[in-house]
């Protein structure tokens, strides 16, 4: 009989894929920047390459955790263009006692509640940890479900906060965003190096080149990869604990094939490494291969589960 993992075990099991992580993520790049060094150097030039870009990197990882740590939640909330909304505003007091009360079922504080000035359907939850956590809803989820699917969503949102899922995408996020800002330096740099017609700036132009290489191959296939094998067991995992916070499965379920129908989120558009935080994927239609690396499993088999639950 299969064991039943409980929240505390997927808490542990996020708080070592969190070590992981970010063990993988230098570990693997400074591999790259070898294996790129030596298909145009040799072996010793190769090492002194890598040991020479070794140790800004472990530099940037250190910069990147305290980025991440400090300002990794109100980046992702200025990207999605969300605005706090409090308990004492008029408009929104329904939908904060809403996330309110889901919060206090799940035993969990209050998070802070963020709308997204979007007609589409989505949401996410971002933050530290549990005492410092925000929620994201857009305004149309907030239109076009019902009380009991809206709170399914809200349930799942809690869900990840409670599983500390929150911590660990607010760190994949932001290192992607720093990585890919590196990339584009180092290729403008290797680029103006290579119009000279010194054989050394030449060479050194290549060199950056490769290492431009390995941040592109580690930025579009490794970091995917890396997202994909962590995301898809956590939605199910989320998904199973905002049904047993509001007892309603079904009502996860039926909120599911709405969003579906409208979850694209315009502004994030150009932050493709936020889908992995969405309740649905926020971008438009999916190509073929974007799906096999998606970090959502299928809505289908998400919500047949959830309908399975008695």
């Amino acid at each position: 009989m299969k064991q039943i993992k409980t929240v505390y075990d997927h808490i542990r099991s996020n708080n070592i894929k969190t070590i992981l992580l970010v063990a993988l993520f230098p570990i693997l790049f400074i591999a790259l920047v070898f294996l790129f060094m030596w298909i145009v150097a040799p072996v010793d030039q190769a090492l002194q390459v890598t040991m020479e870009v070794a140790i800004p990197t472990f530099i940037a990882c250190a910069v990147w955790m305290l980025i991440s740590w400090a300002f990794g939640d109100s980046m992702m909330l200025n990207s999605a263009h969300a605005h706090e909304i409090y308990d004492d505003d008029p408009k929104n007091k329904e939908i904060f006692r809403a996330v309110e009360n889901v919060a206090m079922a799940a035993g969990l504080p209050c998070p802070r509640v963020y709308i997204i000035d979007d007609d589409s359907m989505n949401a996410f939850a971002t933050g530290r940890s549990p005492k410092d956590a925000s929620v994201a809803l857009t305004r149309g989820i907030i239109k076009k479900l019902d009380r009991l699917e809206l709170e399914g969503v809200i349930a799942h949102e809690m869900a990840h906060i409670g599983n500390r899922d929150i911590r660990l995408d607010m760190l994949l996020i932001t290192g992607v965003g720093v990585t890919v800002f590196a990339a584009d330096v180092i290729l403008r740099v290797a680029l103006s190096s290579g119009n000279n017609d010194s054989d050394n700036k030449n060479s050194g132009a290549a060199a950056l080149l490769m290492v431009w290489l390995a941040f592109a191959v580690f930025n579009w296939i490794i970091t995917p990869i890396l997202r994909m094998a962590i995301s898809r067991n956590r939605e199910y995992a989320a998904d199973a604990t905002g049904a047993q916070i509001t007892r309603n499965p079904k009502a996860l379920a039926s909120a599911l094939r709405k969003i579906t129908t409208d979850s694209r989120v315009e502004c994030l558009d150009k932050v493709k490494s936020m889908s992995a935080v969405c309740i649905a994927y926020p971008g438009g239609p999916r190509e073929f291969i974007s799906s096999l690396m998606a970090t959502h499993p299928p809505v289908e088999k998400r919500i047949e589960r959830l309908e399975s639950m008695v």
